[in-house]
């Protein structure tokens, strides 16, 4: 769950009302249904997640429900992720604060680091705006981004 979540960007209620039948292989994309605003979009399932969710399906079998709680029949309630993610962070000593929407964050800093364009970014997070999706710059180090000043590539001595 931690793995998709991240890979992808989703939000802690996309990803538990993920179904089995939303794992695109063939075009490598999960489908996200009614996330926020009731919109459909697609998001990467890059083939790390892929193979993840192999193994992970290996092991539980879901059959409709990806992740589920106590009842196979339902999806994980939302409020899980947070529990099992806090559970996650103290078995490794991790003390940074910030719960499981975190990983939503990282993918969209992480990103924006690696130089994808800000209009791509919007469209994986689902944003309606690109002004929601540009609250993530002030996380992103303008070192790791790669951007140098226009003086740079002039070819002065001084």
């Amino acid at each position: 769950m931690i793995i998709v979540t991240y890979g992808a960007g989703l939000r802690p209620s996309e990803v538990v009302n993920l179904k089995v039948s939303d794992i695109d292989s063939q075009r490598m994309t999960l489908h996200i249904r009614q996330g926020k605003g009731r919109k459909d979009r697609y998001a990467l399932l890059s083939p790390v997640m892929l193979q993840a969710l192999r193994n992970y399906w290996r092991t539980y079998k879901p059959r409709i429900w990806l992740f589920t709680g106590e009842h196979p029949d339902k999806p994980m309630p939302v409020h899980t992720t947070n529990m099992i993610f806090k559970r996650i962070k103290e078995r490794l000593g991790i003390k940074k604060n910030g719960g499981f929407h975190i990983l939503r964050h990282s993918f969209a800093t992480h990103l924006l680091e690696s130089g994808t364009n800000l209009f791509h970014i919007q469209k994986l997070l689902g944003h309606r705006r690109i002004s929601t999706t540009t609250s993530y710059l002030h996380m992103a180090s303008l070192k790791q981004t790669g951007i140098q000043s226009p003086i740079d590539q002039l070819q002065i001595s001084v």
